[in-house]
């Protein structure tokens, strides 16, 4: 996506070319060196650039009249660092804005993503006008008055390592608070600090560090794009998703495109779309020579769940085989820390959902079975969703093809855990298991399932999931 954008000296393809007034305004109120009685001209800004980037920087330019015109006429909206540090010297200003440079790539990540579309009048407005209801009106004052009024903290004008580090400490944070409450409990502050470290990428950074930055910013929108997934805000996470795709892209850092990639491939499944999935899946997959095993395990696993959704079951056999013969090769020492949720739980998990759909095309169900339930036993205490989602699967499975009563004691617990999660995954897998549960529903134990299903769901009648006959499953 962002390999079309150019170096960051472009903006032509994603700005509309206006004149630069502030830079043209800036050159003709500043003295010419050669004639008093005239403005610089434009060679003479390209001369006094190139001489002021040698004594500060000891680096070789060559800016000439022709880059100082395409400034003005637009051509050029965000020159590089250096020229315009240059140029903030020579015209004496602060800030790049003032020489009416626009980093047009940010401007267009901002466009993509969409992180908020209400400005921040608008967003104090409607805070002000609720904060007489709920915890303020409690409290006798004002929330706005008791927290304070607030503004975002500054954008530092260089960016450094420390700042990169700061990302990705905090997108460790969010991820842990994804998997242990579900999606939907901080997407506001993972949207919120999106939107600030994607403004990072306006200021001012070292070349070496810029492609990290880049990958920080791209794992951080990854995670917030799969938090928004989720809770089934889908199409932010489309759009948040392709911006973490761009930031893989412009950083060159494959892992984290495969990565986003396969989360993309898993909403298309979600969204009936197995087709896009496999497509993405298999992309995902691309110069897999620069993948870990952990990470071809993963998305060789997605291509296997894509292929079942399709019912081509020879095909996922295959991927599952893959995959597994992957996983056998992965070692936690040659893995990055991002891979530390690759474990056998969540390998079984994964697969088990592949066996899991092909059971329900008729095939034996021990497979599948056999892994959910290792999976559901073996997630760690904090990855309470993917324990929630293997027992409803686990339970679906065996609502289609084992014991109902069974079934149901399984669906209990699952129910258990869920209601703990704000998991739009979670509780639409439960739908399904309410749907696969109507042909028992004259079982006490089965309707009280359904009935409690209904309830967390907010499904004022559970005779509303009675649509799907599960023997209709069953070529």
């Amino acid at each position: 996506m962002l390999s079309r954008l150019g170096g960051n000296e472009g903006g032509g393809t994603l700005a509309e070319k206006k004149p630069n007034d502030k830079f043209r305004e800036a050159r003709q109120r500043t003295e010419s060196l050669t004639n008093p009685d005239e403005c610089l001209s434009r060679q003479e800004v390209a001369e006094l650039a190139n001489a002021w980037i040698w004594k500060h920087h000891h680096k070789k330019f060559e800016l000439n009249a022709n880059y100082i015109g395409k400034i003005e006429q637009g051509v050029i909206r965000w020159p590089n660092a250096l020229s315009r540090e240059a140029f903030r010297a020579i015209f004496n200003v602060g800030k790049d804005s003032e020489l009416g440079f626009v980093n047009a790539r940010a401007r267009y990540y901002r466009a993509v993503v969409k992180l908020d579309d209400v400005d921040d009048m608008k967003r104090r407005k409607l805070f002000e006008t609720t904060t007489t209801l709920g915890v303020g009106a409690l409290l006798g004052e004002p929330i706005a008055t008791l927290l304070g009024g607030g503004e975002p903290p500054p954008i530092p004008q260089r960016i450094g390592a420390t700042d990169i580090e700061q990302i990705r400490s905090a997108t460790q944070v969010f991820e842990s608070w994804s998997r242990a409450y579900g999606g939907g409990v901080a997407r506001a502050a993972v949207r919120a600090q999106l939107h600030w470290s994607a403004d990072l990428l306006e200021a001012t950074c070292p070349e070496q560090l810029r492609p990290e930055l880049f990958s920080a910013v791209g794992e951080l929108a990854e995670v917030a794009a799969y938090m928004a997934f989720d809770a089934g805000a889908h199409e932010e996470a489309r759009r948040v998703f392709g911006f973490a795709l761009g930031c893989a892209e412009q950083a060159k850092d494959w892992p984290l495109r495969a990565c986003v990639l396969d989360s993309m491939a898993l909403q298309a499944m979600w969204t009936g779309q197995p087709d896009e999935a496999l497509t993405r899946a298999e992309l995902a997959l691309v110069r897999a020579d620069r993948l870990t095993p952990a990470r071809q395990t993963m998305h060789h696993t997605t291509r296997a769940r894509a292929l079942a959704k399709m019912h081509r079951v020879q095909e996922t056999l295959r991927a599952i085989g893959t995959a597994d013969e992957h996983f056998a090769h992965a070692t936690p020492d040659n893995e990055p820390p991002s891979m530390a949720f690759c474990t056998t739980a969540r390998h079984d998990q994964l697969t088990g959902q592949a066996y899991a759909d092909l059971a329900l095309l008729g095939r034996d169900p021990g497979e599948a079975a056999k892994r959910l339930e290792a999976a559901a036993a073996g997630h760690a205490e904090g990855y309470v969703r993917s324990r929630a989602i293997c027992l409803a699967k686990l339970a679906s499975l065996t609502m289609v093809t084992g014991d109902p009563l069974q079934a149901a004691a399984i669906g209990h617990e699952a129910l258990n855990i869920t209601g703990s999660i704000r998991s739009h995954l979670a509780t639409e897998d439960l739908r399904d298991l309410s749907r696969y549960a109507t042909a028992h529903q004259h079982l006490e134990e089965v309707e009280h399932l359904r009935h409690r299903i209904a309830t967390l769901v907010c499904t004022d009648n559970p005779e509303e999931e009675s649509s799907l006959n599960p023997s209709s499953i069953h070529p």
